[in-house]
């Protein structure tokens, strides 16, 4: 995948990050991939969990280093990101994927022909996107107030991040994190996850979101844009289902409909695969 310049290498002879304007804690930079080591390193990650505030006082200043921030699950890992399996090689561009092509190949996957419960109130044809939501705070910010939510209600979301670390990535764009650590989340129903950086390019663009939380299998990102209207709401979840049917279904209500009303003014969005 397209990237640009590296900052990371850096650190490694400045663990602080003084040269590149940062004031970073004890860390660790990781190359390790389940191919072996990659030729320079994927992201840095804090040795210790983060707290409320973490994200603010980091996030803004590694951006205009040229590294953006993400939580990063290390629950049950002893060393670094070892349970993780990461395989940059296997990502290709985002930007090189059609988001409603794609969006339509998962839809017509999951519902093989044949209308259900779940999918209500759509049936077999891909009903399209959703149209842009109604911008009801800067994305940055907001990206900021769900990485404290994280830090400080562990409890409420251990489901999706259970040890939150902060990370910092290259990348061109939050949505694109996934695809420049090589993150195989999804790779038991997508095995290139440039596809589902494409969506979430998308909903970058229409819904102000970013990539704040990553587990080995789980993705938590913040909103800014939330659906206007019930009609769109109802789109927007059937982009869920046909993404992540797991978030419709097992750890939402069950249907598209019903889904779709918890999408109103919701400032994040949480996914996991198995």
């Amino acid at each position: 995948m397209a990237t640009l310049p590296n900052p990371l290498p850096r650190l490694a002879t400045d663990p602080s990050g003084r040269s590149l304007g940062l004031q970073l804690p004890p860390g660790r930079l990781v190359d390790e991939t389940d191919d072996g080591p990659w030729h320079e390193p994927l992201l840095w990650h804090a040795a210790k969990p983060s707290a409320p505030g973490t994200w603010k006082a980091l996030g803004a200043p590694a951006g205009r280093a040229g590294l953006l921030p993400v939580l990063v699950d290390l629950a049950g890992c002893r060393v670094g990101m070892e349970d993780w399996v990461l395989l940059p090689g296997e990502a290709s561009y985002p930007g090189d994927h059609d988001v409603e092509e794609v969006l339509a190949e998962y839809w017509a996957e999951e519902t093989d022909g044949h209308v259900t419960d779940e999918m209500e109130p759509f049936g077999v044809a891909w009903p399209g996107l959703a149209a842009a939501g109604v911008l009801s705070a800067d994305p940055d910010t907001r990206a900021a107030q769900v990485a404290d939510a994280l830090n400080s209600d562990r409890d409420t979301w251990a489901e999706w991040v259970e040890e939150p670390h902060l990370a910092l990535v290259p990348a061109r764009r939050s949505a694109d994190i996934p695809a420049a650590i090589g993150w195989t989340g999804p790779s038991e129903y997508e095995g290139d996850v440039a596809r589902v950086c494409a969506v979430l390019r998308s909903w970058e663009d229409r819904f102000g979101i970013r990539v704040v939380g990553l587990g080995p299998d789980a993705l938590v990102v913040s909103v800014a844009a939330p659906p206007g209207s019930v009609a769109d709401a109802e789109l927007l979840a059937a982009e869920h289902y046909a993404l992540c049917p797991n978030a419709v279904v097992q750890s939402g209500p069950g249907s598209v409909r019903a889904y779709a009303k918890e999408l109103a003014g919701a400032t994040s969005w949480s996914f996991w695969w198995d």
